[in-house]
């Protein structure tokens, strides 16, 4: 494993401030993980430095490296092939994360004991849900870049997740992302006071030139 820099927890709670679906608007429309990767309740959120991991379809040795080696606060991010016929996470796992003060699981694969991981209030965001067993077998790369929902995210980048989805942000561009999510959100607000105003969303968005150039004219 090579050793990584993570972001300033500062910056990574600001971050956290704001929805993923803000973030990833705020960027550009960038970072999306796809859109099968889900919570297992609506009420989880987790927002931290990703620790990738790549592990064989069905099989989680690496995913039990990655929890003895990752730090408090960190989120593990595993790649797996995006096999949902597996359940390589479960409450038991999810109990040897939150001694360590890990902040969430991110994975493209299945995990299982969701009605314990609901209970334990250890977020945790997968592909599936499934309670077939896997396997301790193959060795695989750790805290390197890993591509999972058609993302690829790298070790220090930070993973914020909520009950829309999950998006990556690169390390480097953490600052410049909270504040066009500040502003995004102030533009927002905005919108919403006007509406409640008075104006319509076509005054608000300034649609009516969009409109008559396609050749909708309304009265």
């Amino acid at each position: 494993m090579t050793p990584f820099t993570r972001p300033d927890p500062a910056l990574v709670k600001d971050l956290s401030r704001f929805s993923a679906a803000t973030i990833h608007e705020a960027q550009g429309r960038r970072g999306a993980l796809a859109s099968s990767i889900k919570p297992v309740d609506h009420r989880m959120a987790l927002c931290g430095p990703a620790f990738p991991v790549r592990c064989a379809p069905r099989d989680y040795l690496m995913l039990q490296v990655a929890i003895s080696c990752a730090q408090p606060g960190d989120v593990i991010v595993v790649s797996a092939g995006e096999y949902p016929e597996a359940g390589s996470f479960g409450d038991v796992l999810a109990n040897a994360c939150l001694a360590k003060g890990i902040a969430g699981l991110v994975t493209d694969t299945g995990v299982r004991d969701t009605a314990e991981l609901r209970e334990l209030g250890f977020p945790v965001f997968s592909r599936s849900v499934s309670i077939k067993g896997t396997v301790k077998e193959t060795v695989s790369p750790l805290a390197e870049p890993v591509l999972i929902g058609g993302e690829l995210v790298r070790p220090g980048d930070v993973v914020r997740g909520d009950a829309d989805g999950v998006v990556v942000v690169r390390q480097e561009e953490l600052a410049e992302v909270i504040d066009a999510s500040q502003a995004r959100e102030a533009a927002e607000a905005a919108y919403i006071a006007a509406y409640h105003a008075g104006k319509s969303v076509i005054e608000v968005s300034g649609l009516a030139p969009v409109l008559a150039a396609k050749g909708l004219v309304l009265d």
